[in-house]
């Protein structure tokens, strides 16, 4: 009895580990069970993470390439793959990048710094909000666009809106096949994200997503974790950003992608290597299948020792005379150990549900 737990885990531990998911503890494996929804953050988990600059208009007398330079020169002081995909957009147009002063990152909102001698403005729809920057010109096109699960964003220069935005971050070829798999497995899905409504919701209904939590700041992640929990009960969240690693601590089981970075990995109890969400799907059923194993070994060797135990002491003898011999109770006692460290290592035998 005291193989049948251990003996499980270690072997479940390290066909998870072949399969590329690695618990960084054992109550993972018995936390994943108990697991009724799973909470995906969006860029990077559900997404490449790369997403591209596909649409940009300019507001009346406007000119569409100086525009660009000047949001393309302000997003160059910013790693964020928003900036990035900007960035791009402007070397591909070989538009130089001119220098920039007093340059701001606001969490959950954009960027704002001062360049070639104006004061930009560049973010979501809620910075302008803040801002008190009338967006109506854009308004049909940015739901359009929005539908078409596209992120829409804006630019002011001076105070004036003088842009309007669009990036996709193409999503995970393994993604749909995942979320399916969860399904089937009688767990709900909900996508986290800080983009609109609009965006959110035409991801999430391409993805036949249940539920979605969206316009999220950074820091209410864990608030949204927290909501989710006391809805349906026992949660993993799976994410990859640092901005992810308060809610993969706060969450019954956190799960990280691999690919994603340090902050995320060390805070979370699971890491998938693959950095594909297939690897959740995996981690739930070596997670199930350990925890099965474990059950069969308790229940085997009880009864094995429950059974013999008393014959061993004579139970039998004021009966028949049965009594059992030494030699034969040493290898009763052996073959109990050999039978729960065979069905342990049967655990070898687990495949992966997606590849």
């Amino acid at each position: 009895m005291g193989l049948a737990t251990p003996t499980s885990i270690m072997v479940g531990t390290g066909r998870a580990a072949q399969l590329g998911v690695l618990f960084r503890q054992g109550t993972a494996l018995q936390g994943l069970q108990d697991v009724r929804v799973v909470a995906v953050d969006k860029t990077g988990t559900l997404t490449e993470g790369r997403p591209a600059l596909t649409d940009f208009v300019v507001a009346e007398g406007i000119d569409e390439n100086r525009a660009l330079q000047l949001q393309a020169s302000l997003e160059h002081q910013s790693s964020h793959p928003v900036s990035r995909a900007i960035v791009a957009a402007a070397e591909e147009k070989q538009l130089s990048m001119l220098p920039v002063t007093e340059f701001d990152s606001m969490t959950g909102l954009g960027v704002r710094g001062n360049v070639d001698g104006q004061q930009l403005h560049a973010g979501s729809q809620r910075l302008m909000q803040q801002l008190d920057i009338d967006t109506t010109e854009f308004a049909e096109a940015a739901a359009t666009l929005a539908k078409e699960g596209k992120t829409p964003m804006y630019l002011a220069i001076d105070g004036q809106l003088a842009a309007m935005l669009a990036v996709a971050d193409p999503i995970k070829a393994s993604t749909p096949a995942a979320i399916r798999a969860l399904h089937e497995l009688g767990l709900k899905v909900v996508m986290i994200s800080g983009d609109n409504q609009h965006t959110a919701r035409a991801i999430a209904a391409q993805l036949e997503i249940d539920d979605v939590v969206a316009e999220v700041m950074p820091a209410q992640k864990v608030e949204a974790v927290q909501q989710l929990q006391e809805k349906y009960g026992k949660l993993a969240f799976v994410g990859d950003g640092i901005n992810d690693a308060p809610a993969l601590a706060s969450a019954d089981v956190g799960i990280a992608i691999g690919t994603g970075t340090d902050i995320a990995i060390d805070a979370a109890d699971v890491v998938l290597m693959s950095g594909q969400l297939t690897g959740v799907v995996n981690a739930l059923q070596i997670s199930r299948s350990t925890l099965r194993n474990i059950k069969q070994n308790l229940f085997w060797a009880f009864a094995y020792n429950a059974a013999l135990i008393p014959v061993a002491a004579g139970v039998l003898y004021p009966l028949n005379g049965t009594l059992l011999s030494p030699m034969f109770a040493a290898g009763a006692m052996a073959m109990s150990s050999v039978f729960v460290v065979s069905n342990a290592l049967r655990l070898r035998k687990v495949k992966a549900v997606l590849a």
